[in-house]
């Protein structure tokens, strides 16, 4: 009896210590696995519930990873120079054109931010540079053109690939109202456009695209003509200032001009050649017509730029003359405009703008670095005070001095032949007001 209460005694002792043992080891477990979900061993860092990362899990290094990464502001592009006159900044978008209003009160500028901000000249020496906005609705223009009554303008559509216009309503406290035509112009052209213009005449609109199409038309939004270029492709095209023409440059190492003719009635008759500028050896990249379209400036991708002469009988076959090459040096894309009254040549290469004298083809000034992209727009305002240019958001406007140096010599010259006594004086007063506003530029800036 007592044999068998002992084995009974070690019978239950043993399974005491089994149980404990089974205790110990499920406590060990379930630990373990405790340990595991909190450093999250066995799951990926970004775990995701429902789709969305889990912000879940303690631990410097786990939240360190699903922070996200702070977006540093793009840093503003600042450009000073002495002969800078102003920075406009109103667009929130690049700046794409520029067009001066005949009468010379405004600027209007399109930019990819969907809208048209119209300056006012006058302006452009204060310190604040106000403007007035017309929103281009459900696209953004990538070109403008002002009417010849300075009441309008046109602009190109970036997605519309064609025309619309706008008119401008003054009001009682001196801004302006816009709206927009009821129906823009038809769709013609199946390359993007590369530019559109009006004659100052009112008879015509040119639109150009980057295949080798002119479209001109009516001011209805009627295609009056269509003129095949035969370039391959346009590189530019414009309407001459005085309303006559319309030019072209592209791949070929000349540049085309045609006629656009009217009755004296005033009915359109048809688009003819009128003359060619040829002496490049590579295509053109731009060109640019003085006011009175006497002069032609041209700048090719043979790293020079000429100066023509295209005061000629065209219809009695006589060739423009050449009145001088200069050289540059080639960053594309590359713009090039010749002031209203042909004593200056100003080439945008890059973001770079160089200024060359007219009578001797020599540099003048160079502005390094005026935007943070490649230039898109230059252009000499109508009383050659100013050369404006973008490239990004911001306009620059500079002072345009080598133009009034350029008045003082050329009137110098001139005072030396006259014999007249009043028209000494005039010369006179015209040398001294140049001298008093090109001092006046150098002594704001010291």
């Amino acid at each position: 009896m007592e044999g068998a209460a002992l084995v009974v005694v070690s019978l239950v002792i043993g399974l005491l210590v089994l149980a404990a043992l089974l205790a110990l080891v499920t406590a060990g477990g379930k630990k373990t696995q405790g340990a595991e979900e909190v450093t999250g061993a066995g799951a990926t860092d970004n775990q995701a519930v429902n789709g969305e990362v889990s912000e879940k899990g303690p631990g410097p290094k786990k939240q360190k990873q699903q922070q996200r990464p702070r977006k540093e502001k793009a840093q503003q592009h600042t450009f000073t120079h002495q002969l800078l006159a102003a920075t406009l900044k109103a667009h929130s978008g690049n700046v794409t054109c520029l067009d001066f209003s005949s009468n010379g009160k405004y600027l209007a500028s399109c930019a990819d931010d969907r809208t048209i901000r119209i300056w006012s000249t006058k302006d452009f020496l204060d310190r604040e540079h106000k403007s007035l906005r017309a929103n281009v609705e459900l696209d953004h223009a990538t070109h403008v053109s002002f009417s010849p009554d300075s009441r309008a303008f046109i602009t190109c559509l970036a997605n519309g690939e064609t025309i619309r216009v706008f008119k401008m309503v003054k009001k009682e406290d001196g801004s302006f109202s816009f709206s927009a035509a009821p129906e823009d112009f038809p769709k013609k052209h199946k390359a993007p456009i590369i530019n559109i213009g009006i004659a100052e005449t009112g008879k015509f609109i040119m639109t150009a695209s980057s295949d080798t199409n002119i479209f001109v038309w009516d001011l209805k939004g009627e295609v009056l003509a269509n003129i095949n270029t035969n370039q391959m492709t346009n590189a530019y095209a414009a309407v001459s200032p005085c309303g006559r023409f319309v030019a072209s440059c592209g791949f070929t190492p000349d540049v085309k001009v045609w006629e656009v003719c009217f009755s004296k009635s005033g009915d359109f008759q048809e688009v003819a050649r009128a003359f060619d500028l040829k002496g490049h050896s590579a295509g053109v990249s731009s060109f640019s017509f003085s006011n009175d379209s006497r002069r032609m400036a041209t700048v090719s991708k043979d790293g020079t730029w000429k100066l023509w002469d295209t005061d000629v009988e065209y219809k009695k076959q006589q060739d423009p003359y050449l009145l001088l090459t200069g050289k540059f040096e080639v960053m594309e894309p590359c713009r090039i405009a010749l002031s209203p009254d042909a004593r200056v040549v100003a080439i945008s290469s890059g973001s770079n703008i160089t200024v060359y004298s007219a009578s001797k083809g020599e540099k003048e000034e160079e502005f390094c670095n005026v935007h943070s992209e490649a230039i898109t727009d230059l252009a000499f305002d109508v009383n050659c005070r100013f050369l404006v240019s973008t490239g990004d958001r911001a306009i620059r406007v500079f002072h345009n001095t080598v133009g009034y140096r350029a008045v003082i010599e050329e009137m110098k010259v001139r005072l030396k032949r006259a014999t007249n006594e009043g028209m000494k004086e005039r010369l006179r007063q015209q040398i001294a007001d140049s001298q008093s506003s090109l001092d006046s530029v150098y002594a704001k800036k010291d």
